[in-house]
């Protein structure tokens, strides 16, 4: 039986390199995979980059208006495919995790999502897909990086112009007028960057 998989960690921690993994050892077998990635993301426009290198074209950038089943089951019909990949999973909303689902137990394909578990306030209620996710997904793992200072990192942060900001909308374009960027902190490095003592 096809499982939903959710697979989470924090910036940086190889999300999108592994779904690429995933992708080539399903294609190497002479498979085809179906990737997702919502509009939301603008870097690369339709492609899927990491930090050190791999990139592909995906299948489809969804919106949050989009019915998932009623793609995948579209795109299936020209073309049979053997797995959907979903990156920057946090985006979907709790209807398309859902929606997700339904491929998975409808068309017994499995779907494999990457995405952020929390935001970088440290809720969950910025991310609806992510939330979701944890709540209806067969497999759930967490891909693991390191924190600056070297602990394990669990902690998303934005830091604007070098500072680190706390507050703010979860989506935050980037129009060439200032430094945005993103690190994984452990809590405690977290903590010491939001009381101003780093």
């Amino acid at each position: 039986m096809a499982k939903l998989y959710f697979r989470y960690g924090a910036m940086g921690c190889g999300k999108t390199m592994q779904l690429l993994q995933v992708a080539f050892n399903y294609e190497e077998r002479g498979h085809k995979v179906f990737v997702m990635k919502p509009k939301t993301d603008t870097r690369r426009e339709t492609k899927l980059w990491t930090r050190i290198g791999p990139e592909r074209e995906v299948n489809f950038c969804f919106s949050k208006t989009d019915d998932l089943f009623s793609i995948v089951s579209k795109a299936f019909k020209k073309s049979k495919f053997s797995c959907v990949l979903v990156d920057e999973a946090q985006f979907l909303t709790s209807v398309q995790a859902d929606e997700l689902m339904e491929v998975v137990t409808e068309m017994d394909i499995p779907v494999m999502a990457y995405g952020l578990r929390l935001n970088f306030r440290l809720t969950d209620g910025g991310f609806e897909g992510a939330t979701r996710l944890l709540q209806i997904a067969h497999d759930i793992d967490e891909i693991k990086t390191i924190c600056e200072c070297g602990r394990k990192a669990t902690c998303n942060s934005r830091f604007l112009n070098g500072k680190f900001v706390a507050d703010g909308p979860d989506i935050l374009i980037d129009d060439g007028s200032s430094k945005i960027e993103y690190r994984a902190l452990c809590p405690k490095c977290y903590a010491e960057y939001k009381a101003g003592k780093k």
